[in-house]
């Protein structure tokens, strides 16, 4: 149960009646840190917005890369919730349910490209250890092959993620039944 008052879709009347109908358009079902806003239609509105751009806008970074980053914030901020929900959309893409639970258990010894070890680095370090951040962190990055806008993107990912972590922890956001299935990836 979570800490503060919820309207659930079936006692949903109005504008909020409106926002979830267009949440079940768009992603498939209504999550609980949808839900959690209730008391504020317009926030999910802005939330969503704000969700849809980050995670499935056009951006140089694959859906997956944006999915594994949300996985490492969420542990780091020891936020099940959003592990098990971005986990699922996770494995949609890589298919392989043993090795997203070793990214979740210890993401420095799971097989990834150069590329996706240092977004997973980056987001460990930004969720961890914000004030720590200076020009030089990017650098590998950058060495890489990573442009700007992608560095961007993980960064907007990583704090849209430490963003959402609280918010769920914060008020008692509990995981749904159905474990994050049923919702749109692609």
């Amino acid at each position: 149960m979570s800490f503060i008052e919820v309207i659930e879709y079936e006692m949903a009347e109005g504008r909020l009646k409106e926002v979830y109908e267009e949440i079940l358009q768009k992603r498939g079902a209504i999550a609980e840190v949808h839900k959690i806003q209730s008391l504020n239609p317009e926030s999910i509105i802005h939330h969503m917005e704000l969700y849809l751009g980050i995670m499935f806008g056009k951006s140089p970074l694959r859906r997956y890369q944006r999915e594994m980053v949300a996985v490492i914030v969420s542990v780091n901020n020891q936020c099940e919730y959003c592990q098990v929900h971005h986990g699922t959309a996770l494995n949609h893409f890589w298919k392989d349910e043993q090795k997203v639970q070793q990214l979740r258990d210890d993401y420095t010894k799971v097989t990834l490209s150069e590329v996706d070890l240092l977004l997973c680095d980056l987001a460990k370090n930004l969720t961890l250890h914000p004030g720590q951040a200076d020009e030089a962190a990017l650098e590998p990055l950058k060495k890489a092959g990573l442009e700007d806008r992608a560095i961007l993107d993980a960064t907007l990912v990583i704090a849209y993620f430490n963003f959402v972590n609280r918010i769920v922890m914060g008020l008692g956001v509990r995981l749904e039944n159905h474990q994050g299935e049923g919702f749109k990836y692609d």
